[in-house]
């Protein structure tokens, strides 16, 4: 198993109380991939509010990588939408990224879906502070 760099965790282990009732069970996409549904996991598909709507949040990890994944029915995600996503599942200090891969990779199984990945196996590296604004 790959070793997490110095000062890392993993996502959160038990997910907050007050969060455990936005757990969807019910969802055709638990069907298709594994997604653990026990109560207190982190892992698994929740409906969250946010102002007066709800954020899709599917979170899985596995043996290499943190991953959420964060859905609206009409519209992609806005930054400070991923923003509070992120603020709930990891630490303020953690560094997470969001991937463009090449077309020839790149898989579309919601339009109006976004993905936040951490890798485990080392710390993710910043361009110069001027650069991230």
């Amino acid at each position: 198993m790959p070793k997490m760099p110095e000062g890392y965790t993993k996502m959160i282990k038990h997910l907050p109380k007050n969060l455990e009732q936005y757990r969807i069970t019910d969802n055709p996409a638990i069907n298709r991939m594994y997604v653990p549904q026990e109560e207190g996991s982190v892992q698994g598909l929740f409906e969250i509010p946010y102002g007066n709507k709800r954020l899709t949040v599917m979170v899985g990890s596995d043996e290499q990588w943190d991953h959420l994944s964060v859905s609206l029915r009409h519209r992609c995600p806005t930054w400070p939408e991923m923003c509070y996503v992120k603020d709930l599942f990891f630490l303020e200090n953690e560094t997470v990224i969001q991937f463009h891969p090449p077309k020839s990779k790149h898989i579309n199984l919601h339009k109006y879906c976004l993905h936040l990945w951490r890798p485990w196996s080392s710390e993710i590296a910043l361009p110069p502070e001027w650069m991230v604004g």
